[in-house]
């Protein structure tokens, strides 16, 4: 009989997300991995397989989990640009918290490995597809709602603007240690939906 876990795996995933997106892909350690996921080297193999593997399960858990709820956002809100605009300050909530960034650092490193992993690729080139189509159709109903003028007549380049500027932010904020910045910048893509 096989015997049951004894941590819980979601809980591994997240501390996962923390420890790749302190280190990245690249520096992190089989001993960074174990002293950070508090689990034994067997349990990690034996449940996760390689560093890549617990890797790639860590970013698909993330992105899903991220963007599904971007998704059901913009599908239930009253107002399609305010639901982009609350998308985009909580990104930066979350960006500026020093205890909830590093999970999001995870795709600075997962977007690095993207020319190197056709797997990763195929997985960021869905999950762009299905972001773009929610922004687009969110646009669409913006427009007919009136919250956005005739002049933007480029839906799908503004939604393909718009899905690209969310991860500019996470990149900004690995760079930059002031919050203004990202407040600037957020600000300044969302001007981009001003009549």
């Amino acid at each position: 009989m096989a015997r049951s876990k004894e941590f819980d795996t979601t809980l591994v995933l997240h501390k996962a997300m923390e420890v790749f997106g302190h280190y990245g892909y690249e520096g992190t350690s089989l001993q960074n991995l174990l002293d950070g996921l508090g689990i034994a080297r067997q349990s990690l193999y034996d449940t996760y397989g390689t560093k890549r593997d617990l890797f790639v399960s860590a970013v698909k858990y993330y992105v899903n989990d991220k963007s599904a709820a971007v998704i059901s956002y913009l599908e239930r809100s009253d107002s399609a640009k305010q639901a982009i605009a609350d998308i985009f300050h909580e990104i930066v909530a979350v960006l500026q918290d020093e205890h909830r960034r590093n999970e999001c650092f995870i795709l600075y490193s997962a977007i690095d490995q993207i020319p190197h992993d056709p797997e990763i690729a195929a997985f960021f080139k869905l999950d762009m597809e299905r972001l773009e189509r929610a922004f687009y159709d969110a646009l669409v109903r913006a427009r007919e709602q009136g919250e956005l003028s005739e002049r933007h007549d480029d839906l799908l380049g503004l939604a393909r603007y718009l899905y690209h500027s969310r991860y500019a932010l996470t990149q900004a904020a690995k760079m930059t240690g002031n919050p203004q910045v990202l407040d600037q910048i957020a600000a300044f893509t969302l001007s981009a939906l001003d009549k």
